[in-house]
């Protein structure tokens, strides 16, 4: 007969066994995940226009275009923030369209035209979104700004392109720029530091320039 000592050891290996089992299960491909990244990376030469300018760049597959731009071409203006696709701070404008740069690869976007915020204006020759969030106190404390500016840009474009938004009463347009689709289409920026009602007058009145 075992004794009460043995039956505790039994135990005790029992539990560590099923634990190790457990992780095994849960996580099926992390060693193969380990060794592919022990054979190195896979590089792929590709090419940009960013900014106005041709960038050819040798990268990871799996880089985004926000580490691409931030850590390849040490355009650090738009950020990173949630990494989810979630805050807009790394809003960038490709082929005229915003996109969460977080969220796709730098391959699929061979030979498309990046415009990053260092690329809308420079101090001396501010682009008129800057110039208006300046006016307007809309910086705050400024992380989120260049994906705000970008969006601003965008949604000007948006409304005069006639694409429509979840508070558009008509699919076919036109569409004007209202405070609601200005804040619907800026939805996906957000702003911890509040300001919001500062970045509606400053896109308004820009848009209101170009009208």
């Amino acid at each position: 007969m075992q004794s009460p000592g043995d039956l505790e050891l039994n135990r005790r290996d029992l539990v560590a066994g099923a634990s190790v089992a457990a992780a095994a299960t849960a996580f099926p491909g992390s060693a193969r995940a380990q060794s592919t990244d022990a054979e190195g990376a896979v590089l792929t030469k590709m090419s940009l226009t960013v900014n106005g300018e041709r960038r050819e760049l040798e990268l990871d597959t799996r880089t985004t275009l926000l580490d691409a731009v931030r850590e390849h071409l040490h355009l650090t203006g738009a950020k990173k923030g949630c990494d989810h696709g979630q805050c807009g701070a790394c809003t960038m404008i490709v082929d005229g369209r915003r996109i969460n740069s977080c969220l796709t690869l730098a391959v699929m976007h061979q030979n498309d035209a990046v415009m990053t915020i260092e690329g809308l204006g420079k101090p001396g020759d501010l682009h008129p979104m800057q110039a208006a969030f300046i006016k307007h106190d809309g910086y705050q404390c400024g992380f989120c700004t260049p994906g705000q500016i970008c969006s601003g840009v965008a949604v000007i474009a948006e409304i005069r392109s006639g694409i429509p938004s979840h508070v558009s009463a008509d699919l076919n347009g036109p569409y004007e720029v209202t405070d609601a689709e200005i804040r619907e289409r800026m939805s996906g920026n957000i702003c911890r530091c509040g300001a919001y009602s500062n970045i509606v007058e400053a896109i308004t009145e820009v848009a209101g320039r170009q009208a």
